[in-house]
């Protein structure tokens, strides 16, 4: 497969999950409270900044792999860590859908998905 396409999307992935980590590390207590009322009928109630720092770790081993993978790949062709990147990034955006689907938030839900096309599309050109 052509390594633009691989490398374009990985600076997609790396940039939407080190954004996205970034986000949470340095408001941490304002997406705590959000998902404190977005996740109150739900089985998450109780656990919500334990399930914020779990879905931050993955964001954050999603973004230093698919970062590193897209250097990998544009240096020497490699693709061992951008293939790990894609498939961390669509094991985060299964976790984030799940998350979703538990909140009835069908638009949040619809949001994930589409950002689950590329990271198959990744993870499929990286195999």
């Amino acid at each position: 497969m052509n390594n633009t396409a691989s490398i374009l999307v990985l600076i997609f992935l790396a940039v939407t999950f080190i954004q996205s980590a970034y986000d949470k590390v340095f408001a941490w207590q304002g997406n705590v409270d959000w998902l404190k009322s977005h996740f109150a009928q739900t089985i998450l109630k109780k656990n919500v900044p334990f399930a914020l720092f779990i879905i931050l770790i993955l964001e954050l081993i999603t973004g230093v792999l698919t970062l590193v993978g897209c250097v990998e790949l544009f240096v020497n062709g490699g693709k061992t860590f951008g293939f790990y990147g894609a498939v961390f990034s669509s094991i985060t955006l299964i976790f984030l859908l799940l998350g979703q689907r538990l909140a009835k938030d069908y638009d949040g839900a619809r949001t994930i998905a589409i950002y689950f096309v590329p990271s198959i599309l990744a993870v499929w050109w990286l195999s």
